[in-house]
């Protein structure tokens, strides 16, 4: 698993942050014997990233995964039980106050992609290469873990 480390002043600026556990889909397809991996934009700044959330009672942190994948994506397929790495990034929340999430990122290989999905009017997607979806996103640590994507056999 590679572990996207925080980089020294992200961990200045966080240390003293509660840390909260969230799960993300790298949902990616193979086109042309090449990786294509799917991002989505935020709801409110419309960022790239990849479909992830709160885990989810009941859950496996894999399953929570996929649920992230068909919510914020319209995505089916196989997710790995196994996280292929994890990332860090500050969540402002306005009520609670700011978080510290750590993500565990399980790789999602793509069966279906639907049109109607339940943020489909909040979100855009589009497929990138895993070097310009890298490119793309904000997340120094993300962005890691994009450029290494090697699909895995499932």
């Amino acid at each position: 698993m590679i572990d996207a480390r925080l980089a020294p002043y992200v961990s200045r600026k966080t240390r003293h942050l509660p840390v909260r556990q969230q799960s993300a889909a790298l949902c990616y397809r193979i086109e042309k014997g090449h990786p294509e991996v799917l991002l989505i934009t935020t709801r409110k700044s419309h960022r790239w990233i990849i479909p992830k959330g709160w885990l989810i009672d009941g859950l496996t942190p894999s399953e929570t995964a996929l649920q992230e994948a068909w919510e914020e994506a319209g995505i089916r397929g196989l997710c790995d039980a196994q996280a292929m790495g994890r990332f860090h990034y500050q969540k402002l929340r306005q009520k609670k106050g700011p978080v510290l999430c750590a993500v565990d990122v399980f790789p999602l290989l793509v069966q279906s992609v639907s049109s109607r999905f339940p943020e489909c009017r909040q979100r855009d997607r589009k497929w990138y290469s895993p070097k310009k979806a890298a490119q793309k996103v904000k997340s120094r640590e993300l962005a890691i873990l994009l450029r290494k994507l090697e699909p895995v056999r499932h």
